[in-house]
């Protein structure tokens, strides 16, 4: 269309090799233009989590609006699974499972917060729900067990189970393919939350296997061995500089990962035996929740989330629209 469209200007009798080759250029200029931050439906949207699929579609839940936003590969955003949708309350971590066809989602309750979903059944408690990555159909709702009971982040195994970090309990839930009940799959007294804090958060799975979390308030970082599936040894990585608000982990390639930074950063993550070596790409967000990459361009959420839980913001008003931001990576 851009070359058709500067051949209707310039005429077919002027159009030099000059101008042949200033309009390919400009072509693949266009081509190769950074993508544009992406604005997200909705004054409360407050993204909690973000993730991905190959064709480019992303997903956003949100704390406040409740439901999934899908943001077609054009970037296009709409409402897709309405508020409320198959027991869901607030949507916190989003994990897209193309292998299995399933939209992984983590919902709470948050009414104690003054946060009310509409449509929801806050007596539905914790919960993992996945959702069908096609038509958005509710699937499974597996309750997130114990009294002290948050759902947070999930990341998929090899086997196809889905682990769960429990953000008010010191324990990762796991959920086997075909099973509606979460089973505890880890627990550890050491990773326990501090009195009305947030613990466990970020997950994934490294190339050699093993399970990769974070603790959100203490911004600590923890390898679990893992062989056959079991939990083994539980060691606590050493950081190049110390983190704020660790959040989101997503893995990238080999031994590195994406890790995002409640407080403001997204930054690569390269393990090296029991040491982490921290990287930022960027800085400046207003309380960044999570991270997806497609190719080359890793999309962060801004989920603004002070002025839903800091009382001293809560008569303010968000920075509007909310929005998903592009970052390029080199890799």
């Amino acid at each position: 269309m851009v070359r058709r469209r500067l051949l209707d200007r310039v005429g077919m009798r002027s159009y030099t090799r000059p101008a042949l080759a200033f309009t390919l250029a400009l072509s693949a200029s266009i081509a190769l233009a950074s993508p544009s931050p992406i604005a997200l439906p909705g004054d409360r949207a407050f993204p909690e989590s973000i993730t991905s699929t190959k064709d480019g579609t992303l997903y956003t839940g949100s704390i406040s609006q409740g439901g999934v936003v899908r943001i077609r590969a054009d970037g296009a955003a709409a409402p897709w699974i309405k508020p409320g949708a198959f027991g869901s309350a607030s949507t916190l971590g989003v994990l897209a499972d193309e292998r299995s066809n399933t939209l992984w989602v983590c919902s709470n309750n948050f009414s104690g917060y003054g946060i009310t979903v509409p449509g929801a059944a806050a007596a539905l408690g914790s919960a993992l729900i996945g959702f069908d990555l096609r038509s958005g159909k509710g699937r499974v709702r597996a309750l997130i067990p114990g009294e002290r009971a948050s759902c947070n982040d999930m990341a998929v195994g090899a086997d196809g189970s889905v682990y769960v970090t429990n953000s008010d309990a010191p324990e990762i839930l796991r959920l086997p393919p075909g099973d509606k009940q979460l089973e505890v799959w880890f627990h550890d007294a050491s990773l326990a939350p501090a009195p009305d804090g947030t613990g466990l958060d970020g997950i994934a799975f490294g190339d050699d296997g093993n399970v990769y979390v974070n603790r959100y308030d203490a911004a600590d970082i923890y390898r679990i061995d893992v062989k056959a599936g079991k939990a083994l040894k539980l060691t606590r990585l050493n950081p190049s500089r110390p983190l704020v608000l660790a959040d989101a982990i997503r893995h990238l390639g080999k031994n590195v990962f994406l890790l995002v930074e409640g407080g403001g950063r997204l930054d690569t993550m390269t393990v090296s035996g029991d040491s982490a070596k921290i990287v930022t790409l960027k800085d400046g967000y207003d309380t960044p929740t999570s991270v997806t990459a497609v190719g080359n361009t890793a999309w962060v959420s801004e989920g603004q989330l002070p002025f839903l839980f800091d009382p001293t913001k809560q008569s303010h008003k968000p920075k509007l629209p909310f929005q998903i931001f592009p970052v390029e990576l080199h890799r």
